[in-house]
């Protein structure tokens, strides 16, 4: 038993460590982000209905740094100022697919081929689901915004909620680089924590428990495959950065990339709280037509990736990338970065344990 869990906790901290330095530095990009791109110009970008807004809307998502959860009371608000179903629904798909932190360390994991891939397929993705939902969903109904649910039945902070951006009014350079470090550091980090921790720890345990390509054997590489890891992924909810480490250890034990991706959309675009509130605030016909366009365009940019890879030299695989990072010692960098960042997780969860409930992020001014 002893030996398990020392094998289990080198192993957790290898992932950790070896996406350490990508992950904070797309926090960092992301930090950014939400300086150079506040909710209020998303809102004026896409609040005019048309296949224009459904383009805009796909193309935003793909960098914003925003998880399955917190792009609800943005899409919910973006619907309340007059958007289209259409520039919603691409909104609500390409987003938690992917962000600026979550390739950083698709690439730092899974290689160049999947790291540009997959915001192609997020883009697609939104794309599809957008046009999908503006020829289908017809229905004429105003989304409430988040904060008229029951609390329970919301599922961000009351602080997301407001649809204010907190301490606008100071500007400056440093005004707005505090602004940037707290929101990528602080804020997001603390978004992600709980699911960026189960991903690793996922990853680990499928590391030491799951023979050397048992997935291939059992699922195969083809379309097999992809259904069970969609099947796999639509449950269970976790961040687009925290599904990377799970895909990364699927792929080392057999699955082919395409099954990989289709985990990678699945997963961060859907769970039961994101398909409840869609059904209560859109209706039941956008709830279906949104889980129909993950699923078929998540199996469809499976397919088109494993297609890419079979042309790409083995040299260049994703699986290459994924052995070749899991084969290399710790360097210096990833040891200090793996450090800092399980500093801020701790320090997130000391004032969760201090304040007894998630405290209130406070954000500086921009």
């Amino acid at each position: 038993m002893s030996e398990v869990i020392i094998k289990f906790s080198l192993e957790w901290w290898r992932v950790l460590c070896l996406m350490s330095p990508w992950l904070l530095f797309g926090f960092l990009v992301a930090g950014i982000l939400s300086v150079l791109i506040p909710e209020g110009q998303v809102k004026k970008i896409l609040g005019k209905p048309g296949f224009g807004s459904i383009l805009k809307a796909a193309l935003l998502g793909v960098p914003l740094p925003l998880c399955s959860c917190g792009v609800i009371p943005v899409a919910l608000s973006l619907r309340k100022e007059g958007a289209s179903r259409g520039a919603v629904n691409s909104f609500l798909i390409s987003t938690p697919q992917t962000g600026v932190d979550s390739i950083v360390v698709t690439y730092s994991m899974m290689g160049w081929v999947f790291a540009l891939f997959r915001p192609f397929a997020a883009f697609f993705a939104g794309l599809f689901g957008g046009i999908v939902a503006e020829l289908f969903d017809k229905e004429n109904r105003n989304a409430a915004a988040c904060c008229e649910h029951e609390e329970e039945s919301c599922c961000c902070e009351k602080e997301c909620c407001s649809g204010e951006e907190p301490n606008k009014k100071r500007a400056g350079f440093f005004g707005k680089a505090v602004y940037a470090l707290h929101y990528g550091f602080v804020v997001l980090t603390g978004d992600v924590a709980g699911a960026l921790l189960a991903g690793i720890s996922i990853a680990a345990l499928i590391g030491i428990f799951v023979p050397e390509n048992w997935f291939g054997e059992a699922f195969g590489t083809g379309f097999v495959s992809m259904l069970a890891m969609m099947a796999l992924g639509i449950p269970m909810y976790v961040c687009s950065s925290a599904s990377v480490p799970i895909a990364a250890a699927f792929m080392l034990k057999g699955i082919s990339p395409g099954a990989a991706l289709v985990f990678l959309m699945a997963g961060p675009g859907t769970n039961a709280a994101t398909v409840s509130i869609l059904w209560n605030s859109f209706g039941r016909r956008s709830a279906l037509l949104y889980l129909i366009s993950i699923i078929v365009s998540s199996l469809l940019m499976g397919g088109l990736l494993n297609l890419i890879c079979s042309f790409v030299p083995p040299a260049l695989q994703p699986a290459a990338s994924c052995h070749e990072l899991m084969g290399n010692s710790l360097s210096f960098v990833e040891i200090i970065s793996g450090v800092f960042l399980l500093g801020l997780i701790f320090w997130r969860y000391l004032k969760i344990f201090l304040f007894r409930k998630t405290p209130p992020e406070i954000l500086p001014s921009r």
